[in-house]
C-alpha cells in the first residue's frame, strides 16, 4: 500500500492550481504591495532573475524603487545596479552613483560601498578618483567584502593607493 504524506489541506491546494510556491509568491506579493520594504526588494530580485516569475526588468525596477525609496539599503544597491547597466531603466551612471552612494551611506551596505569604489577607479559618473575608489573600497573590506579586498589590494599594488591621486 503506497505510504501518502500529503494532508487533504495540501490535496486541496494543488486541486486549486496552487502550489507552495504559488501561495509564497502570493504572500511576497501582498507584503509588497503593502509597502514592506524588504519584500519590494525580493519581489524585484525575482522579477530581475525570472525565478518563479516571468523575467521582467521593468519589473523589477518598479520594486526596487519602492524599497529604496524607503531608504531599504539593498534596494538601493541593487537599483543602482540596474541604472549602472540599463536594466529596465536607461542606462545611466550618474543615477547608478546616486543609489549607490545612499546604500554605501546611509545603510553601510559594503557591497555598495565597493561599487561605489568601482564607480570612482574607473571614472563612471563621477570624476575618476583613486583615492575615493580606496576610501571606498576600504570601508567595504573592513566590513569583511571579500571583493572589496580583492580591489584594494590591486589598488594598492598598482600605485593607486596613493594619496591625492
Amino acid at each position: 500500500m503506497p505510504d501518502n504524506h500529503t494532508s487533504s489541506e495540501d490535496q486541496q491546494v494543488e486541486a486549486a492550481g496552487q502550489t507552495p510556491e504559488t501561495e509564497t509568491l502570493a504572500q511576497l506579493r501582498e507584503l509588497a504591495e503593502g509597502g514592506d520594504p524588504a519584500a519590494q526588494n525580493d519581489l524585484g530580485w525575482l522579477y530581475q532573475n525570472g525565478r518563479g516569475i516571468p523575467q521582467d526588468d521593468a519589473e523589477a525596477v518598479k520594486w526596487y524603487r519602492k524599497a529604496a525609496q524607503q531608504d531599504y539599503a539593498i534596494a538601493q544597491d541593487n537599483l543602482g545596479w540596474m541604472y549602472q547597466h540599463g536594466r529596465g531603466v536607461p542606462q545611466s551612471d550618474a543615477e547608478a552613483v546616486k543609489w549607490y552612494r545612499k546604500a554605501a551611506e546611509g545603510g553601510n551596505l559594503a557591497k555598495a560601498q565597493d561599487n561605489l569604489g568601482w564607480m570612482y577607479q574607473h571614472g563612471r559618473g563621477v570624476p575618476q578618483s583613486d583615492a575615493e575608489a580606496v576610501k571606498w573600497y576600504r570601508k567595504a573590506a573592513q566590513s569583511g567584502y571579500s571583493a572589496a579586498q580583492d580591489n584594494l589590494s590591486w589598488m594598492c599594488q598598482n600605485d593607486g593607493g596613493k594619496e591625492g591621486k
